[in-house]
């Protein structure tokens, strides 16, 4: 525990004494601002976030892989990862305290998006109920985008590479749920196989549970994502250090 508390501390910390976190807030609350301005936010006339919260899937397919690019690709380019594993540490505690400081930083970003949310409490009466399930929505698809990330953050020496590899799974973990790509499937795929592609889609948990609908399928859906490539990334990385 104490390994894993050591890199956690230390990954944390790290965001907030290099530009990179500042940064990344500037550009996140900007850009999710906008977008819901831009759709309508007040013209709706709705006492919710819902339009706030619709842009996040296409947002955190660029910022959540800017963020997780550095994990492992940055401690390999300098060499520091060498060091790392002569450490008393496991594998994967070091993998679960960076994966879970990266996780925090990304849940401290969407959390100061909280001026929205007072913004649609001062000019009706919202369902917090609701706006709730939203928040956890964006934080549980934040935590699987990074899980992505830090899988091809293990994978690849280069950090752009990471980038790239991330946003193009990313990509199709969303976009396999959207009604245009299911409709394209449905030509040559059997409604079976349509079926399951947009269960295996982001989109279609984070919209289920933006509607305010908690399921069971829905929240295990992100957690076994999550532990999925987080074990991926654990194997990719005990092989470097028995090699």
């Amino acid at each position: 525990m104490q390994g894993f508390l050591a890199v956690f501390k230390r990954e944390f910390k790290s965001y907030f004494t290099t530009p990179l976190a500042y940064v990344f807030l500037v550009v996140y609350l900007f850009f999710s601002g906008y977008l819901a301005f831009k759709d309508g936010f007040f013209e709706s006339r709705q006492a919710d976030m819902m339009i706030f919260f619709v842009n996040m899937p296409l947002l955190f397919v660029f910022l959540v892989p800017a963020a997780a690019m550095r994990l492992w690709a940055e401690e390999k380019k300098t060499g520091s990862i060498e060091l790392l594993f002569t450490l008393p540490i496991t594998v994967m505690q070091a993998v679960l305290g960076k994966f879970l400081a990266a996780w925090l930083f990304l849940i401290v970003a969407i959390s100061l998006t909280f001026p929205m949310a007072l913004t649609v409490c001062y000019l009706g009466k919202p369902d917090l109920g609701l706006m709730a399930a939203e928040y956890l929505a964006t934080i549980l698809m934040a935590g699987g985008f990074l899980a992505v990330g830090c899988f091809f953050s293990a994978v690849s020496n280069n950090q752009v590479i990471s980038f790239v590899l991330s946003v193009v799974a990313c990509s199709v973990l969303v976009f396999a749920g959207m009604p245009t790509t299911m409709n394209y499937l449905s030509t040559f795929l059997p409604a079976g196989a349509v079926n399951t592609v947009g269960l295996m889609s982001f989109q279609e948990h984070f919209e289920s549970i933006l509607r305010g609908v908690l399921e069971f399928k829905d929240i295990s859906y992100f957690i076994i994502l999550i532990a999925g490539w987080i074990a991926a990334c654990g194997a990719v990385l005990d092989e470097r250090r028995a090699g």
